[in-house]
């Protein structure tokens, strides 16, 4: 039996316009409601099926497909911001793979969960930064590589949107950090490398130097020993290109509390440092005999 036409008013807010069956929508119609929207497409015992256009009031448009009145399948959308969406739904919802362009400029191409970016994909924002790799639930998840406008760059692990595990994160000046990340900072066991050659390997607490670590130079020098907020500070032991060597406590940076200084030439102070000024120290020869004494910073 072929299809019908006709027209039906629908609960005093709109009507329907086109082709029946069995008393109900079926084949190609029009349907417009009092506020403005519209569907014109395909209908199936009653519900929107197959391929049709809904387009909104307030500028919002979908054109694909359509399955038991959602949309379900490939298609288009566009937000009355002018946000534009191309692939794949299901249920009524982003789902698959797709592209969205964003009204500034910036994209997103990947795959899709009930909505949300899930899987493999791409994001490139106006701003020229770019990530690309893996997402959960809306957010960088899983391992993924982020290109800031400036050059930086990360490549590593994410959790919930934020650097977290094992990563490398390259600055445009040439510094570069290799290790471990948590909740957006470095965090556990890392190496810094600077453009001059220094290097820090060690622990690292809330994006600092925390723990026990090293530092080396090109010029000879090396710190071995505790770090609290990014300096030495704790036991520890530095020493020079040239064989100068202080053991002991460090404060800030310096050599501060007890400790003992020695000389190239085997001289030693032995005792308490304030901010790398021998203050209170016994002065041995190379042969560890006695010579002399500071007392509040002045040889006696």
């Amino acid at each position: 039996m072929s299809n019908i036409r006709g027209f039906q008013l629908v609960d005093d807010e709109g009507w329907y316009e086109g082709e029946y069956k069995d008393g109900t929508y079926h084949g190609q119609g029009t349907e417009t409601w009092s506020d403005g929207d519209k569907y014109e497409g395909e209908f199936k015992e009653g519900k929107r099926n197959g391929h049709g256009v809904y387009t909104w009031s307030d500028g919002r448009k979908y054109e694909g497909e359509f399955r038991d009145g959602e949309y379900h399948g490939q298609g288009n959308f566009t937000s009355a911001k002018g946000e534009k969406y191309e692939g794949e739904f299901k249920e009524g919802k982003y789902h698959g793979k797709g592209t969205e362009t964003w009204f500034d400029g910036g994209k997103y191409v990947g795959e899709w969960k009930e909505g949300k970016y899930h899987g493999k994909g791409t994001s490139t924002f106006a701003d020229g930064s770019k990530y690309e790799g893996k997402y959960h639930d809306g957010k960088y998840h899983g391992q993924g590589t982020f290109i800031s406008p400036d050059g930086n760059k990360y490549e590593g692990e994410w959790k919930n949107g934020e650097k977290h595990g094992q990563g490398t994160y390259t600055f445009n000046y040439g510094d570069k950090y290799e290790g471990e990340w948590k909740h957006g900072e470095k965090h556990g066991q890392g190496t810094f490398t600077f453009p001059d050659g220094r290097k820090y390997v060690g622990e690292w607490k809330a994006g600092k130097r925390n723990g026990h670590g090293t530092v080396t130079s090109p010029d000879g020098y090396k710190y071995v020993g505790d770090f609290k907020d990014g300096k030495w500070d704790g036991q520890g032991t530095f020493t020079v290109s040239d064989g100068m060597k202080y053991v002991g406590e460090f404060k800030k940076g310096k050599n501060h509390g007890q400790g003992t200084l020695t000389f190239p030439d085997g001289v030693k102070w032995s005792g308490e440092f304030r901010e790398d000024v021998p203050w209170n120290t016994m002065g041995y020869d190379q042969d560890g005999n006695y010579f002399g004494k500071i007392v509040n910073g002045v040889e006696q």
